[in-house]
């Protein structure tokens, strides 16, 4: 009785629970989002083709802000009943795969610095949705979000394809060796998707990158220099990756910002309906969303990629219902501990981008089927079908096409040519504001129109 009254309970939001009970929850949480914490860092590093100790540098900085960003929402700055920065709601943050193509596009044209200023302006744009949060909210139905995500999901295939084939810089490229590595790791990461439980199918990605990873390293394909090079310890570099401020990249960037200040309402709903089983307040909301955009703004400074809420996380909130908030500090406190040591980043440095492909192309299925979920919570119509197929089409359509804008400014490519988001989101929006709304059917009524 006595330490039941000393130690609070894993369901419990407040409190500090027995260390026995909260390790294994908060090793649940490092294991679903370390690997896509850092993979973002390993995909935008190649595009910008930095060196091997950079990429270190910029994954480093992934784990390190990703686990203070976290302590920030679980433990605001400032009153938790007034102005406050962060939500004080069980949530994990980590480096988001949504801004990828455009970092991707970004990376190629202007490099790292050009990503990171236009962070800086996303995290002021996400300032002015938390604090206007209920006007902007309503041009954000889930299907606009939905169709938003989609459209990320199937602008990432064509990524984690050239990753299968070894990467398009390898003189390996598209070789049986690097095909069959990847698809050997698709296997078992399906496999355990689908036939494991537990800790084995939460970790599936993980276990299956060691595997192929395992096989890589027998087939001679993985190099330990770079772990060899790296420091044993070392915090993160303030602008070692100077800050450029390049207006198209700053108008793709800030607009997805908005997109994912207002899309983490979403997560942070679902964290709190299936964790604490009530809606999250105004002000919680408003200090999560608040916090989003400072904590980019200072991460941007660091070399970190811009972050967001993980979705699988909330998930595991939502099954196992521990809501602690000191249990996933506990986790950010592990993520944060190994970011602070080089060589464990360098090692990530490591992988071969075959098995990368071969584990990453189920998150990307699986970002696009997330998208289509969402739409589907609206009624499939002729109108809202008609939003969909044309903002993705377009989007698409010209990002797969981008030498038909070869006759407009280069700031024009950029913003709309390199990455579908941009245009699949605003065609979705004003097609949203502007097409007449249908009267509401019952699901069968909408299938019928559909055919």
């Amino acid at each position: 009785m006595k330490n039941e009254r000393t130690h609070a309970s894993l369901f419990e939001l407040d409190g500090v629970p027995q260390l026995g009970q909260a390790l294994p929850m908060a090793l649940q949480h490092v294991v679903a989002m370390i690997v896509g914490c850092v993979t973002p860092a390993i995909i935008i590093s190649g595009a910008a083709g930095i060196s091997g100790a950079e990429r270190v540098i910029l994954i480093q900085a992934s784990l390190v802000i990703s686990a203070l960003s976290t302590m920030l929402q679980l433990f605001p700055i400032g009153s938790r009943t007034g102005f406050h920065l962060g939500s004080a709601l069980p949530v994990i943050i980590g480096v988001s795969f949504a801004y990828v193509p455009s970092m991707q596009a970004i990376a190629e044209g202007f490099g790292i610095g050009a990503i990171l200023g236009a962070q800086i302006v996303g995290g002021v744009v996400a300032i002015l949705v938390g604090l206007s949060i209920k006007k902007i909210r309503r041009l954000f139905p889930p299907l606009i979000a939905g169709t938003v995500v989609f459209t990320i999901g199937l602008s990432l295939y064509p990524t984690a394809i050239n990753y299968m084939a070894g990467g398009a810089s390898s003189p390996e490229y598209g070789s049986p060796k690097n095909w069959a590595i990847a698809i050997f790791t698709l296997v078992v990461v399906t496999a355990l998707n689908h036939f494991a439980t537990g800790i084995f199918k939460l970790a599936s990605i993980l276990i299956g990158m060691a595997c192929g990873y395992v096989v890589a390293a027998i087939c001679g394909m993985v190099n330990f220099s770079s772990v060899a090079e790296a420091g044993a310890f070392q915090l993160p570099q303030l602008f070692h990756f100077p800050i450029q401020f390049e207006i198209s990249s700053c108008v793709a960037i800030g607009l997805l910002f908005a997109i994912n200040a207002v899309q983490a309402i979403g997560d942070f709903s679902a964290t709190t309906s299936g964790g604490l089983g009530r809606e999250p307040r105004t002000d919680e909301l408003q200090g999560a969303i608040l916090g989003y955009g400072v904590t980019n703004m200072i991460g941007a400074c660091f070399g970190c990629l811009p972050t967001a809420t993980y979705s699988q996380n909330v998930g595991i909130v939502a099954t196992t219902k521990v809501v602690n908030r000191c249990t996933l500090g506990l986790a950010a406190l592990i993520i944060l501990v190994a970011g602070l040591f080089p060589k464990f980043s360098a090692l990530l440095t490591t992988i071969p981008q075959c098995v990368l492909g071969g584990a990453t192309v189920t998150v990307f299925a699986s970002i696009a089927m997330t998208g289509i979920k969402l739409v589907m919570t609206e009624d499939m119509n002729y109108r809202n079908t008609s939003i969909v197929g044309l903002a993705a089409a377009l989007g698409m359509g010209v990002s797969q096409a981008s030498a038909s804008l070869s006759q407009f400014p280069a700031w024009a490519t950029t913003i709309f040519g390199r990455s579908p988001v941009v245009i699949a989101t605003l065609v979705a929006i004003i097609l949203n504001v502007t097409l007449p709304k249908e009267p509401r059917k019952n699901k069968a009524q909408a299938t019928n129109d559909v055919y």
